[in-house]
């Protein structure tokens, strides 16, 4: 490493971190790190310079700056004083005759950003300013004025809703679903001394992310925003587990208007590197803005593979020195798949599936195994698993599915351990929604929404029918006992699934056909639907796992008379919507009312 080389000083070496450095030493740029000893990123990165401690200790970050050039960041939750401090007056530089001398520290990205992301209600109101979609929010005061302020919002917003901190949320923590008024009084205990906001509950059909590289002038306006290739993201748990490129379902106009979305974003704010924006997309094709993170991301980390000449990490330090950056970034594979690796409910639980990724061998694609350096917990992030093709994402889903499995049942036990085996309700579950495979997930989520929506309790599993048959059997037979009233069972292709369910159960059975890659689905349906004498399976449309949720409560709602007013106003609704589109109609002509949907 060249001495005389730039330095940077990075406040945080965990994970991000670490893959900062793996990039940073082929461009002979020395990374000092401010973090503890052991930090995953000072593991691989001997160096002098690395300072011992915490980035929220002022001393310790300007410790750090007075020997570096640049400071950057792998976390948001930093102190901005220091920064802004460090930025406006300089950093004091320790001099052999004790002298007073100071150095001016460049800092990417800007601690004015950062000061702005850390409270998501002020960064949600500022990108209103700027005409970004984001959802409806409203702010919340603290103490005894809070109770009375969620009843009003309630009234607004219908449930349910979100409230959310302003600070401090990280990975989905710091945010709870409102669900009815009976959670408002516990909720206002629980958040009494958080700062907090409402905002209006989203019904997105999937979650997607861009990181963009920002560059800027001496002014600090924006030079050039180039951004990668968008994502599909999963979530459990309020953890990202998986990441899918291209998205699974989404057409590239979408996907080109996401890579927009994202760029209208980040040439908004202030400083140099990479930034992800992950957003929503709704059923009505819509783009809502949710998260900024000023910095290199774990959506992004298949750039390491996808787009080997330029990955986020490469770019975050190569942006910051001012080198130059590609007019576009396009990936060198036709799709990918990236697992993270999180602990499960024993110390080695990780090692199955590190060991399934290793074991697994398939002309069509590759297999890339990143290991952080951490010690196993439940839930944390010790690494993640890259699978690349030349084949497209739905091919490739089903090459990487056995590693997928492995992944789910860690994930099973992990929440069994920890007493939340029912996802999705803290009360025992009436309903069993289960798939053949986490892909088709994305098909069941809009009928998940409904059964939140109703407060019908439900508990989600996946149970291959042809990979897990033993278990799919066990799951379906003791589903009766467990409390378990309605099954909802999606599949695709072959389809076998709702179908293997029904011979295991006494219970009532709903199939949701998934279209697959071939036949549009009806291969799917009439799998599905064309069930031997005996074995009932309630069939409905291609993907309309909406009425699949519809029907389950509806079978509920037989024994059930809140869930029959609810089916009632569910009804009204749709029907005083089916009035005000025939109202608007009329007012408006054909061609205004076709040119707003448009819009929409």
């Amino acid at each position: 490493m060249d001495p005389k080389g730039p330095v940077i000083g990075l406040l945080g070496g965990g994970q991000l971190g670490r893959m900062l450095c793996e990039a940073a030493a082929p461009l002979n740029v020395s990374i000092a790190i401010l973090d503890t000893e052991d930090a995953p990123a000072k593991q691989i990165n001997q160096n002098s310079r690395h300072v011992n401690g915490s980035f929220k200790d002022p001393a310790k970050v300007k410790q750090l700056a007075a020997q570096c050039d640049i400071l950057t960041v792998e976390i948001e939750h930093i102190d901005t004083t220091v920064l802004e401090d460090i930025e406006r007056n300089r950093v004091a530089v320790p001099t052999a005759d004790d002298s007073r001398a100071t150095k001016t520290v460049a800092i990417h990205p800007s601690w004015q950003t950062l000061r702005l992301i850390q409270n998501k209600y002020d960064q949600k109101e500022r990108l209103r300013e700027w005409n970004i979609p984001v959802a409806e929010q409203t702010a919340i005061p603290s103490g005894d004025a809070m109770l009375t302020s969620m009843k009003k919002i309630s009234d607004r917003f219908d449930f349910p809703w979100m409230l959310k901190a302003r600070r401090d949320a990280y990975d989905g923590r710091g945010n709870l679903k409102i669900s009815s008024s009976a959670d408002l009084k516990q909720a206002a205990t629980d958040f009494a001394s958080i700062s907090c906001y409402a905002e209006r509950w989203v019904p997105f059909e999937l979650e997607l992310a861009v990181v963009v590289i920002r560059t800027q002038d001496r002014r600090g306006n924006a030079l050039r925003v180039v951004p990668y290739p968008v994502v599909e993201t999963i979530h459990e748990d309020s953890i990202c587990s998986k990441v899918f490129m291209p998205p699974r379902h989404v057409s590239t106009a979408t996907c080109e208007r996401a890579q927009q979305l994202a760029c209208d974003v980040v040439k908004h704010l202030a400083g140099q590197g990479v930034f992800a924006v992950e957003m929503f997309l709704t059923s009505s094709g819509d783009l809502l803005v949710n998260e900024i993170a000023p910095r290199v991301h774990n959506s992004g980390h298949m750039t390491i593979e996808t787009v080997p000449y330029m990955s986020q990490f490469k770019a975050h330090i190569t942006s910051i020195l001012d080198r130059a950056i590609p007019e576009k970034l396009e990936p060198s594979v036709a799709s990918s798949i990236m697992i993270n690796i999180l602990g499960g409910a024993e110390s080695d639980s990780h090692l199955r599936l590190i060991n399934k990724a290793k074991s697994m061998y398939d002309k069509d694609m590759e297999i890339y195994l990143h290991l952080y350096g951490k010690k196993s917990k439940p839930s944390r992030k010790i690494g993640h698993i890259t699978i690349t093709s030349s084949v497209g994402i739905e091919r490739l889903v089903q090459l990487v599915q056995p590693i997928v499995d492995v992944a789910d049942e860690i994930r099973r036990e992990r929440l069994q351990a920890s007493g939340k085996a029912s996802v999705g309700a803290e009360e025992k579950p009436l309903v069993l929604v289960t798939m053949g495979s986490d892909s088709d997930l994305v098909v069941l989520k809009p009928g998940i929404d409904i059964l939140k929506d109703f407060g019908v309790s439900y508990e989600l599993d996946i149970t291959s029918a042809h990979r897990t048959p033993e278990r799919m059997g066990e799951v379906a037979a003791k589903a009766a006992s467990r409390g378990i009233k309605v099954i909802i069972a999606a599949a695709g292709g072959a389809a076998h699934l709702p179908g293997m369910v029904a011979s295991h159960t006494v219970l009532p059975v709903i199939g949701v056909p998934v279209k697959a890659t071939h036949l549009d689905g009806h291969d799917s349906l009439l799998s599905i639907v064309q069930m031997p004498k005996g074995v009932p399976v309630a069939t409905v449309g291609i993907n309309n796992s909406v009425n699949a949720a519809l029907l389950a409560i509806r079978i509920l709602g037989a024994f059930d008379e809140n869930l029959q007013k609810k089916m009632s106003d569910y009804q009204d609704r749709m029907k005083n919507e089916v009035v005000e589109k025939a109202k608007l109609l009329k007012e408006k002509g054909v061609d205004d009312y076709l040119q707003g949907m448009v819009k929409k």
